[in-house]
């Protein structure tokens, strides 16, 4: 399933083609994906402005005049594309099947007319509308922490939320009450940047007078760095994520534990040798030599 940076490149490729653009009409192939679309959703979408393109956690926003926002999730295999109105003629390379373009933006801008084209061959993926000043009461968005992304993240606030806590590290930082949008791939990765093992209590990298020690503030550093890396590198293309302009992304290629296990550990020095562990039936990543 598409994490965080995938998300939030397939919003920046978007941007330029959706906003300020007019939702000339909206195309819907198929009466449901994951779930049934939007009563009269067409008639709804059809006709209104796409004011921004935003993002919370790992859902897509797009927001429309009027008080409305489209909240997409992708799913397991769901992306986007952008064509051009002219039959034949691509804004951007075809990169999936027609037969699984369920719904289609017809857009009008500037720019000219372009569609944009949500593709899901397994139809995990959902769209909802809800109203943009309410999306705090959205059920997948009430309760959700920070974003990696933001300064609201900080050691301080992850040592509130740690002390005394028993729980590992691992499952501490995958809870999406503590930082919204953090996936197993990512924080794999930024334990094995801080050199804390993913099985360590929560709790232990923060004082007795719960202020965060040394470790939770590489910790915290580290969580920034890797999801601003992977954003860079356009996502992880491990099976289904594409980008919108059909190319896939490459941050795997940076992968320094994450499906990595029995090879060296790519700490110098460290010597180590990469591990997997299960936990709450996931998959762990991490050098038992180096992280501690």
């Amino acid at each position: 399933m598409p994490e965080l940076p995938e998300v939030e490149t397939v919003r920046r490729g978007l941007a330029p083609a959706m906003e300020g653009a007019i939702v000339e009409k909206l195309q819907l192939n198929r009466p449901d994906l994951r779930f049934p679309l939007p009563e009269n959703f067409g008639e709804k979408v059809g006709g209104r402005r796409i004011v921004s393109l935003g993002r919370r956690a790992k859902y897509l926003l797009i927001d429309l005049e009027d008080d409305l926002t489209v909240i997409s999730h992708l799913g397991m295999s769901g992306s986007f594309r952008i064509e051009n109105e002219t039959p034949g003629k691509f804004h951007h390379p075809r990169s999936k099947d027609g037969k699984h373009d369920h719904v289609v933006f017809h857009l009008k801008h500037e720019k000219g007319s372009l569609r944009v084209i949500y593709n899901d061959p397994r139809r995990f993926g959902f769209m909802q509308l809800w109203k943009r000043s309410e999306l705090d009461l959205y059920p997948a968005f009430a309760g959700l922490g920070p974003e990696p992304t933001g300064n609201a993240l900080d050691a301080d606030y992850l040592a509130g939320r740690f002390a005394g806590k028993a729980q590992p590290l691992k499952g501490a930082l995958l809870d999406q009450t503590v930082i919204a949008g953090l996936g197993n791939i990512y924080v794999c990765e930024a334990l094995w940047r801080s050199h804390l093992s993913p099985k360590r209590p929560a709790g232990s990298v923060v004082t007795k007078t719960g202020r965060p020690k040394k470790e939770l503030e590489l910790l915290n550093a580290s969580i920034r760095e890797v999801i601003a890396d992977a954003i860079a590198a356009g996502g992880s293309s491990l099976k289904d994520h594409i980008q919108t302009d059909g190319s896939l992304g490459y941050f795997q290629h940076s992968f320094s534990v994450y499906d990595r296990e029995g090879e060296a550990c790519r700490t110098p020095g460290c010597g180590g040798t990469v591990a997997r562990i299960t936990q709450a039936g996931r998959s762990t990543f991490y050098c038992p030599a180096c992280q501690k």
